[in-house]
C-alpha cells in the first residue's frame, strides 16, 4: 500500500515538473533536456529541477 502511494506521489510530482517545464519560457532544446532528466531520474531529477530548473513564463 505504501509503495503504491509513494509511486503515485513521485508520478504526480513528475507530471507537475513536466507541465511547469513546458510552460517555461526557455528554448525547446532546454525543455527537452529538463524533461528527460525528470523522466530518467524521477526523484533526483525532480529535486534538481525544483532548485535549478526553468520557471513558468509569465504571459
Amino acid at each position: 500500500m505504501m509503495q503504491s502511494l509513494g509511486g503515485l506521489i513521485v508520478f504526480g510530482l513528475a507530471i507537475w515538473a513536466i507541465v511547469s517545464i513546458i510552460n517555461s519560457s526557455v528554448e525547446t532544446g532546454t525543455k527537452v533536456l529538463w524533461i528527460l532528466l525528470v523522466l530518467i531520474l524521477p526523484i533526483i531529477g525532480f529535486i534538481i529541477w525544483f532548485f535549478a530548473g526553468p520557471r513558468p513564463g509569465k504571459a
